[in-house]
Formats: C-alpha cells, structure tokens, sequence
C-alpha cells in the first residue's frame, strides 16, 4: 500500500522528521476540533492524512525553516 503524499515529497517542504510528525499530529487535533480544512477535496478521510496533505500542498508550514 502506497501512502499519499510520500515521505520523500514532505521531507522536501519540512527537513526534519520530528518536526513533520509533530506539525501533523498538531493539526490534526485542530482539524478533528475547528473542521478549518485548508484544501480542497483531500484523498484521506482521517485528520493526520488531510494534515500532510496539507503540508505538501504548502499550505502548512514551520516558521523558522
């Protein structure tokens, strides 16, 4: 089974493993909370898949990378 968006293609928008796993476990809470998607039509129906979709449609990022 084949996850979208790879980990290749997100560790190309954020460096560090760490920081990508706490980003998207963050905004998943907040996405299962506010229901604020920031894209449109995402192919996972579970809120940690819709945050790294997030992340590699660059619509989520860190501040200091």
């Amino acid at each position: 089974m084949m996850l979208e968006p790879s980990i290749d293609a997100l560790q190309e928008k954020i460096k560090s493993k760490y920081s990508l796993v706490t980003l998207s476990a963050k905004r998943a809470r907040q996405l299962r909370e506010l229901k604020n998607l920031r894209i449109e039509s995402p192919k996972s129906h579970k809120y940690v898949g819709m945050a790294l979709e997030e992340i590699a449609a660059e619509k989520l990022k860190i501040e200091d990378e």
